[in-house]
């Protein structure tokens, strides 16, 4: 159920009455819930003094929305968490090409398309349970498959884009056979059936209900950021692992957006976008949310995130892991991964 942050009554009428209206007012539909971005869109209307009226909810009944609406939508922007997600966007059509000097020269190539930027980044990382795993048996996703971790391998469903999209990258790296047979071994380690988001996998590995399970890296950090005795404990009971380092490198998603291509105040939808990639935006995603920025210039200041260290990421193009999505998914259906 989508989530109106303004009236229903604004969203159905005002808000459409703004297609005509001068670009002081931008429309945001957006599938980040993050708290901290509040602050984001502060700082955006006091800076140029254009007010966001901003819709939130799922990625799919928001894609939904906006193909329903069509040409009289008056969505600005679309932001959504994941590469796939953002790729299937694409597919629908509902972005416009964009041109921008600030966007071109701020967002890395490999974190870009012509339609959708990329704004902060999270790495899959392995996390494992101090007292009973050896991190030398883990330096790799493809270690997750090792007999030796029989009955020892957490996760959640292989069907959620974060797996998904970890699946689309092995196969562009890997091939799509030794990616079914990781699969495969992947399903035959299971400690339990995958359920559950990547804080409950962290907290099984603590818990010891398994010895290993992949987790985006702000989970982590926000345990580490918390001030309850209970997470800390899970903190001290876990180790991360940066996977790949000596191959292709740890595969990293993405939170990103592009303007809408019927967009009603397409200046105000520029102007927001590249806000985005300032130094001060960018800033928060990484203070505020536990994200790294992705322009890699950009000084941050979150103790959390240092503590993780540094690491070597896949530099793999974002929208490359759309063409192989749909088959991770049937590996993953072929191999039990459910």
């Amino acid at each position: 159920m989508i989530r109106q942050t303004i009236s229903s009554l604004l969203a159905a009428g005002v808000l459409c009455a703004t297609a005509h209206a001068a670009d002081t007012e931008l429309n945001l539909y957006t599938a980040r819930h993050y708290q901290t971005d509040e602050a984001m869109y502060a700082n955006f209307t006091k800076a140029t003094g254009i007010k966001i009226n901003r819709i939130e909810g799922k990625e799919d009944a928001l894609l939904e929305r906006i193909k329903n609406e069509g040409a009289n939508s008056p969505a600005d922007v679309f932001i959504t968490v994941d590469a796939s997600r953002l790729a299937k966007a694409d597919e629908l059509g509902i972005f416009a090409p964009l041109e921008s000097k600030v966007l071109t020269e701020r967002i890395p190539e490999h974190l870009r398309s012509d339609t959708w930027y990329t704004f902060s980044t999270r790495a899959r990382v392995i996390v494992y349970n101090k007292a009973d795993v050896d991190p030398a048996l883990v330096q790799n996703y493809e270690d997750l498959a090792r007999p030796e971790l029989k009955g020892q391998v957490c996760t959640r469903s292989g069907s959620h884009p974060y797996n998904l999209s970890l699946g689309a990258a092995m196969i562009q790296h890997n091939g799509a056979d030794a990616t079914e047979k990781w699969a495969r071994g992947v399903v035959e380690n299971f400690a339990r059936a995958p359920r559950g988001g990547d804080t409950d996998q962290i907290r099984a590995v603590a818990a010891g209900e398994c010895g290993v399970a992949i987790a985006n890296s702000y989970y982590v950090a926000r345990l580490i950021n918390s001030t309850k005795p209970d997470d800390q404990e899970v903190v001290k009971a876990v180790g991360i692992i940066w996977p790949n380092q000596q191959s292709w490198g740890t595969h990293v998603n993405v939170s990103g957006g592009g303007m809408l291509k019927h967009a009603p105040h397409k200046q105000a939808a520029l102007k927001f976008l590249e806000y985005l990639a300032s130094d001060e935006a960018q800033a928060y995603f990484a203070n505020g949310n536990n994200e790294w920025p992705a322009v890699a210039a950009v000084e941050i200041s979150n103790p959390a995130l240092d503590s993780l260290g540094e690491f070597r990421s896949d530099d793999l193009n974002v929208g490359l892991l759309s063409k192989t999505t749909a088959q991770a998914q049937k590996i993953y259906d072929r191999a039990g991964y459910r």
